[in-house]
């Protein structure tokens, strides 16, 4: 039986060195294209398996990256926010594409899931997606800090700069969305999400949302925000309150699509008519919004984009390169959910 192929043994067949070996089959780029393609393609023929406990004891790293999301509250048994899973998605290729391996662990809010990740060698990095309460959450990442945990949050800029976040441009987004219900000849304007501290996405997309409106002229009614978290029942809710307070409105706006839906529910319950009396927008552009009664118009987050940097900022992060906070542009999807003018 023919003895397991070695590192050596592929850089004797490349004619390279064996650290170029080791670079090539992590899909270094500090290997040119042509040499990495030359030694994977030795590698798959001597059927080479790299030995990762080996590899983790010499270099301190395991090649992986972990992804922690962090449970939401949900009206099905996944606890997920279905946003986040097209975000799972993007991740995962984005990791495979630079060679490393996820880890994906599904955490409590109540839990410890700023333990030490990096001193255990589970990974070299952490991905966090998903925070409750903004409140709580916050005293956790200033502990991974405090660990000089390598890491990478999805969300609103952080007030710590040492925190490293990705996000979209939640300002942009509400001002988009309450603009384009304006262009409709929209008026009286609804804000259904929570707008504190606690959500500081939802809160940012409410302050582009005011700050359409007054750049429209239009008044600002504070009665006419109520709080929601990101689930129908929430928004449904809220949209109920909405109504029972008898202020008018022409107009909604909905800090995330779940809550749109759930509010709709409840304007169609009370006879009102989605878009002919109330114009509805989401946002998020979750699969399930296309297919809502009617279709529903939202602002689309580019999650592929998102994943892309997410992954490319926390390698640099890990690397010791220079990074920063970054917000991606958001885009509105038009649906039946608002209409046209002159309805």
């Amino acid at each position: 039986m023919s003895s397991k192929a070695t590192s050596i043994d592929i850089a004797y067949r490349a004619g390279v060195s064996q650290s170029t070996v080791s670079r090539a089959l992590r899909n270094s780029p500090l290997v040119n294209l042509e040499t990495r393609q030359k030694i994977q393609a030795i590698a798959k023929e001597l059927n080479y398996k790299v030995d990762k406990n080996a590899s983790n004891l010499r270099t301190q790293n395991s090649h992986t990256l972990a992804l922690l999301l962090c449970e939401d509250p949900t009206n099905d048994d996944s606890l997920i926010n279905p946003f986040f899973l097209s975000m799972l998605g993007s991740i995962t290729r984005a990791t495979a594409q630079q060679g490393y391996d996820l880890l994906v662990s599904f955490q409590q809010l109540s839990s410890d899931w700023h333990a030490d990740y990096e001193d255990s060698n589970k990974a070299d990095g952490i991905i966090l997606l998903g925070y409750g309460d903004y409140m709580d959450y916050e005293q956790k990442l200033e502990h991974l800090l405090a660990q000089q945990t390598h890491f990478v949050i999805w969300g609103a800029e952080h007030n710590n700069k040492s925190v490293l976040s990705i996000g979209c441009d939640n300002r942009q987004g509400g001002k988009i969305a309450t603009e384009h219900l304006i262009g409709l000849g929209r008026r009286e304007f609804a804000f259904l999400g929570d707008a504190s501290s606690h959500s500081p996405e939802f809160r940012d997309r409410y302050q582009g949302h005011l700050q359409a409106l007054e750049q429209a002229g239009l008044n600002i009614t504070a009665a006419r925000q109520i709080a929601a978290i990101s689930t129908e029942s929430s928004g449904y809710e809220a949209a109920r309150q909405l109504l029972a307070s008898g202020l008018s409105f022409d107009a909604l706006f909905a800090a995330s699509d779940l809550i749109a839906i759930g509010a709709i529910r409840a304007l169609k319950e009370q006879g009102i008519a989605v878009p002919e009396q109330v114009a509805v927008v989401g946002y998020d552009d979750i699969p399930v919004a296309s297919f809502a009664n009617p279709p529903l118009t939202t602002i689309k987050q580019n999650t592929q984009l998102a994943g892309e940097i997410l992954v490319d900022s926390l390698l640099k992060l890990i690397r010791g390169q220079a990074v920063s906070p970054q917000l991606i542009p958001t885009s509105l999807v038009v649906r039946s959910s608002c209409g046209s003018a002159n309805l």
